[in-house]
């Protein structure tokens, strides 16, 4: 990774880093872990071929999450590095955090669909499940908020995407918060929450109505 140039927008003379082999990376660990959720997918006992498929409804509904998790955080990360001038020190060990979270979600994707066939552990496996999704999300925003405040965007960086992530930041926020409260509760009704909130954080609801209101 070469060093840029310190200039007059680097406030303290601080190292300025390119930011291809960080695009490079993470896009390779995003699409690793997406991948790694389809893994777990295994057919569970059944005395016909229908009914194993049926009984295996609970992987199907967590990589489902998952994958849209993931597909989002990649989407926000995308629109962030597109618009960078510059990263530093700092903001690649943040991404790093970031990455950690993302890999890490195959396996409390596993274990959330294991604890919906196995009422016994589902409390805390669903409640893992729902603070690593919880994490990737604060730390994806955390990552832009720094890029924000240390200027690291291009002067004219404006970008839909991330303005619709940090339109939807709250909301998203407190969904997984309360979905977690409740999964120590109700551990089905929590991942249903998580379903629906996945939806909502990749659905880009404002584009869809504008584009439908200009069809009709």
């Amino acid at each position: 990774m070469n060093a840029v140039p310190d200039d007059a927008d680097t406030p303290g003379g601080r190292r300025l880093l390119d930011k291809g082999r960080m695009e490079a990376f993470s896009d390779g660990v995003f699409g690793f872990a997406a991948t790694l959720l389809v893994v777990d997918i295994v057919l569970r006992p059944g005395r016909t071929a229908l009914e194993q498929v049926v009984h295996t409804w609970p992987s199907f509904a967590a990589y489902i999450i998952s994958f849209l998790t993931i597909g989002t955080a990649w989407l926000a990360h995308t629109a962030l590095t597109d618009r960078l001038a510059r990263i530093d020190q700092v903001f690649l060990r943040l991404n790093l955090l970031v990455l950690l979270t993302v890999a890490f979600l195959p396996f409390p994707t596993r274990l959330a669909a294991e604890a919906l066939s196995e009422t016994s552990r589902e409390r805390v496996f669903i409640t893992m499940y729902g603070l690593t999704l919880l994490a990737i999300r604060i730390l994806g925003s955390a990552l832009d908020a720094y890029a924000r405040s240390e200027r690291l965007y291009t002067p004219q960086a404006s970008s839909g995407e991330l303005r619709s992530d940090r339109r939807k930041l709250v909301p998203v926020v407190t969904g997984y918060v309360i979905a977690i409260l409740i999964g120590l509760v109700l551990p089905e009704v929590a991942v249903a929450l998580y379903f629906a909130i996945a939806v909502y954080a990749i659905v880009p609801f404002r584009q869809v109505a504008r584009l439908l209101f200009r069809r009709s």
